[in-house]
C-alpha cells in the first residue's frame, strides 16, 4: 500500500471516542484498533547496498540491504518518540517531514525495534499534531506480550467441524515429527489420573493452505478445559509455526480420526 492511499478511519473514530469519554473500553478498544493499523513514519531510506553474511552452512553470500534512519520527535524533555501518522494528511502537518520517505509501520514493527536494548527511542506517537496518543517503550513491550499470547491462544483451540465440511487428515512427516511438542505433553498428561490415551493427527480445512496440529484426547471427567489449558501451555513453545486444536475422543468425528491409529500417550503404558 502507497503512503497516499493509507487511511484509518477506525482508528481515528476510537481516539475521538477516548479522548471524549475516557474509560476502560473507549481505551481497550482504540488499543485494538492500533493493533490493526498501519501508519506513516519519515525518515531517509538509503539505496541498496551488497552486504557479506554468512549462511546456515558457513558460506559467505552477498545480499542487497537498504537502511532506514527514522525521522524522530522530542518532547519537552528531550525524550525521542517515533512519530506514527494515520494518514499522509497528518504527516503533511510536519514541516520537518516534507521530502522525506514514507515507511509504512504497524505495531509490531515498532515494538520489534523499540525491544532492541541498544534502541534509545521511548515509543510512538500517532498523529503528535493532532489528535495525538502516545505509546511509550514499556506499554509497547506489554501489550504486545498480550497479544503474541493472545494469537497463541486464539491458535491452541478445541476444534469443531460441520457436517458438511471437507477435513483433510494426515500423520505428521516423519522428517518433521514434533519430538519437543509431544514429550511436552506426554510430561504433562503423565501427572494426571484422568486422561486416558491422546493421538497426533494432522487436519487441513478445504480453504486453508497450512494443515495444523490434531492432538485428540480420551479423557474420563469434566475436566475437558483444564486439560486443554495445560496441553496448550506445554505445547506452545514447540509449535514451530504450526497451530494446534485439541478435540475430544468422545466426538463422532474424533473417533473416526483416530481409527487405526496409535496413542501417543496412554495411561497403561
Amino acid at each position: 500500500m502507497e503512503s497516499k492511499d493509507l487511511k484509518n478511519p477506525e482508528l481515528l473514530e476510537a481516539i475521538i471516542a477516548m479522548q471524549e469519554d475516557n474509560n476502560q473500553n473507549t481505551v481497550n478498544n482504540m488499543i485494538d484498533c492500533v493493533m490493526k493499523a498501519q501508519f506513516i513514519t519519515p525518515g531517509n531510506v538509503s539505496k541498496p547496498h551488497p552486504v557479506a553474511k554468512t549462511d546456515k552452512n558457513g558460506g559467505t553470500v552477498m545480499q542487497q540491504e537498504t537502511q532506514v534512519q527514522f525521522q524522530l520527535i522530542e518532547n519537552q524533555k528531550k525524550e525521542k518518540f517515533f512519530p506514527a501518522f494515520t494518514d499522509i494528511e497528518e504527516k503533511q502537518k510536519w514541516e520537518a517531514a516534507k521530502g522525506k520517505h514514507d515507511v509504512i509501520m504497524n505495531f509490531d514493527g515498532y515494538a520489534q525495534v523499540l525491544a532492541d536494548p541498544n534502541c534509545e527511542v521511548m515509543g510512538f506517537v500517532i498523529n503528535p499534531f493532532g489528535r495525538s496518543v502516545a505509546f511509550p517503550k514499556d506499554m509497547v513491550k506489554s501489550l504486545k506480550q498480550q497479544k503474541d499470547e493472545r494469537a497463541k491462544a486464539n491458535g491452541l483451540r478445541q476444534q469443531t467441524f460441520s457436517n458438511d465440511e471437507k477435513v483433510e487428515l494426515g500423520d505428521p512427516d516423519p522428517d518433521a515429527y514434533p519430538i519437543d511438542m509431544m514429550a511436552a505433553i506426554i510430561n504433562y498428561l503423565q501427572e494426571r489420573e484422568d486422561v486416558n490415551a491422546a493421538y497426533l493427527r494432522m487436519f487441513r480445512r478445504e480453504n486453508e493452505e497450512k494443515a495444523s496440529y490434531l492432538v485428540i484426547v480420551d479423557y474420563d471427567g469434566d475436566k475437558m478445559e483444564e486439560i486443554f489449558k495445560g496441553i496448550s501451555k506445554y505445547a506452545s513453545p514447540h509449535l514451530s509455526g504450526y497451530q494446534l486444536s485439541m478435540m475430544p475422543y468422545r466426538l463422532p468425528f474424533a473417533q473416526k480420526a483416530v481409527e487405526g491409529v496409535e496413542p501417543f500417550y496412554s495411561a497403561d503404558e
